[in-house]
């Protein structure tokens, strides 16, 4: 299971959005994230789905490797849909004793699981596209002005970076160890809960232990070769807008505009 968690991964592909500066994609996606939350209906959906789909065919990455890094949040999709359905007040269109699904509910379960469905695939495509340094320079440079309020912005941006870098690693780690586990007849799969819970402390403690150790190494790493933050540091590829980037923001705010018009004038 622990191999269908794809957030923070890059996928290495060429493609126009893969060309695209970081600090415009990171933008972007920010305005995607804003517009998920400025309608109250299903027709506003209809203009994000379109924009998804035209964002995921630009990207050349598989739909099924995306859906993929959906089944981890599974469990979280269902959980939103049942206490909606069944929390909800409304009219009611189903009634069985104290068990009751009103239309409300149904509407409100399917508005909360799409919206966090397609917040989790139009993020995803960020860090699916663009390589965790140039991630980290897009941060820095969309912070920069926070500097004058002397806000480390470099070493925010690092610690992002480094938190997403690491997130694959753990990833495979946390695999070999589940399998070494199984190997000595550790069962992650069946018996209680309880009982899967207490096997995978087996992997937690390990994952833990070489967490502490990969840091301290990179720390060491790091001091070794006189890293002292951002101060003078250079950048062997800048940062550089092209002619798509601000067409990119053009295609963003008219997006961004046609979300909230028409939500706005077909209330579904």
């Amino acid at each position: 299971m622990l191999r269908d968690i794809t957030i923070g991964q890059y996928y290495p592909v060429d493609s126009k959005l893969h060309r695209l500066d970081a600090r415009v994609k990171i933008v972007a996606v920010f305005i995607y994230l804003i517009s998920l939350f400025v309608f109250s209906s299903f027709a506003g959906y209809i203009v994000v789905t379109g924009f998804l789909v035209l964002a995921v065919l630009l990207s050349r990455v598989p739909l099924s490797y995306m859906i993929k890094g959906l089944k981890p949040i599974l469990i979280l999709l269902l959980f939103t849909a049942f206490f909606n359905i069944f929390g909800t007040k409304g009219d009611v269109i189903f009634q069985w004793k104290f068990i009751s699904i009103t239309w409300q509910g149904l509407r409100a379960g399917g508005f909360l699981s799409m919206r966090l469905i397609y917040l989790i695939l139009g993020s995803s495509l960020l860090t699916y596209t663009t390589t965790p340094g140039q991630l980290t320079d897009g941060i820095e440079m969309l912070l920069k002005p926070l500097e004058k309020l002397h806000v480390p912005v470099h070493e925010f941006a690092m610690i992002m970076s480094l938190a997403l870098r690491f997130i694959p690693l753990l990833l495979e780690e946390a695999n070999h160890i589940i399998l070494a586990q199984s190997a000595r007849g550790a069962d992650f799969d069946e018996g209680s809960i309880m009982a899967r819970m207490r096997a995978m402390v087996s992997v937690i403690i390990p994952l833990f232990s070489s967490s502490i150790r990969r840091a301290y190494d990179l720390a060491m790493a790091m001091e070794a070769r006189c890293y002292h933050g951002g101060e003078g540091r250079t950048r062997m590829k800048p940062l550089q807008y092209r002619k798509a980037d601000y067409l990119v923001y053009a295609v963003m705010l008219i997006y961004l505009v046609a979300v909230i018009l028409f939500s706005r004038l077909f209330v579904i």
